[in-house]
């Protein structure tokens, strides 16, 4: 369980440290406002892991937070390699709808073989509030690419 518990603290700063850097290399002002928000909320996602985690090796939150990314981060690997590409903010998009995608489906396994209820309503939670992070992603994606946006479905249906 610690384990677990340490492996979603690490999991979500390398979310928010994606976030981060996605937001300093985008251009768009909506497409930034939205990775750092997004950041935002990873680090308030981080702070639930933290509170419950059971060691005293990571020093205290606001060190771990302030503590430079990890290197081996793949989500960071990927978007510096963007970066060496120019693609940016798209294939910024791109990796985060991947990277939700798949932290949901672990926190969600996770959460199943938890038997303390405390600690399975927080990957419970946490699972949810990624799910919802894919989909801000992909509305934003969506109008990025030109695509037809989910709040103007009524008026192309009804054409």
């Amino acid at each position: 369980m610690k384990e677990a518990i340490k492996t979603a603290v690490q999991t979500e700063k390398d979310v928010m440290d994606f976030y981060s850097r996605a937001a300093q290399i985008t251009q768009n002002e909506r497409g930034r406002k939205v990775f750092e928000q997004l950041a935002k909320e990873e680090k308030e996602h981080c702070s639930h892991f933290f509170k419950i985690y059971p060691g005293n090796d990571l020093g205290s939150f606001e060190q771990y937070i302030q503590s430079p990314p990890r290197k081996e981060s793949a989500m960071l690997r990927n978007l510096e390699k963007a970066l060496d590409e120019n693609v940016h903010e798209r294939r910024a998009m791109e990796i985060a709808l991947k990277e939700e995608e798949d932290l949901a489906r672990v926190l969600e396994g996770t959460a199943t073989n938890i038997i303390d209820p405390a600690v399975r309503t927080v990957f419970d939670r946490m699972a949810k509030e990624t799910r919802d992070h894919f989909a801000v992603i992909e509305s934003e994606y969506a109008r990025l690419m030109g695509m037809v946006h989910e709040t103007d479905i009524d008026t192309y249906v009804r054409e």
